[in-house]
């Protein structure tokens, strides 16, 4: 197994890596996982968080009409992102003193108030056997250049992997396993809906980026 490794290697140990697309065979459904719902070529499980009270999410789907390194390219691009994820208040990677660190505020409906998350990512393309198959893996990062904004709760607790592979069919294959706690009191339907709408939601607009990025990336040249 080989894999291209970005400039901010190290954040993520090979097992992470690793752990991120074995799923896509074979989902690891044992230790309490529940089918949550059912939609659109996506299942989402779900486990019980029993410290904080709150739900981690597998999601197993599949986005026909767009190959997988086009997928995984669309995902990275932050720029791009801001025009067409409408949740997006404010996107950007920076440096701080030293640390390439992430911030993205969330828009939350009134009468919440905005989450917002400051985190570290890496992209590992891995050849495994002549699959080719992308990983991407997120986690919440303490940068203290990086204060807290009036009005807007940080998100401190957040982990997130990726994987994508081609389906065969000219579609990508993914696999997502994501955990967050939004802290406040959110209430319970906003928690449901952003699961089992929000999802499947973001996979449209993911499929219909995928389809605009070449008239992007066209025009921001």
């Amino acid at each position: 197994m080989t894999g291209g490794r970005s400039s901010m290697a190290l954040l993520f140990s090979d097992e992470e890596i690793q752990q991120a697309w074995t799923e896509l065979d074979e989902p690891q459904l044992d230790g309490g996982w529940e089918l949550f719902t059912e939609t659109m070529n996506v299942k989402i499980y779900r486990l019980y968080n029993k410290e904080t009270g709150l739900y981690e999410y597998k999601v197993f789907g599949s986005l026909t009409g767009c190959a997988a390194d086009l997928c995984a390219d669309v995902y990275m691009d932050l720029n791009y992102r801001r025009q067409w994820d409408s949740y997006v208040k404010e996107l950007h990677e920076k440096d701080y003193g030293g640390q390439k660190a992430i911030y993205w505020e969330v828009k939350y409906p009134l009468p919440l108030s905005n989450r917002d998350y400051v985190y570290v990512r890496e992209r590992r393309d891995l050849d495994v056997g002549g699959r080719k198959i992308c990983v991407v893996l997120a986690k919440s990062s303490a940068v203290s250049q990086c204060p807290e904004k009036k009005g807007v709760i940080r998100v401190k607790d957040y982990k997130q992997s990726l994987a994508m592979e081609s389906d065969g069919a000219g579609g990508t294959k993914v696999f997502m396993n994501y955990f967050d706690n939004p802290g406040g009191m959110i209430p319970a339907w906003l928690v449901n809906w952003t699961a089992k709408t929000g999802v499947p939601a973001f996979l449209t607009d993911m499929k219909k980026a995928c389809s605009n990025y070449s008239s992007y990336c066209n025009n921001s040249k």
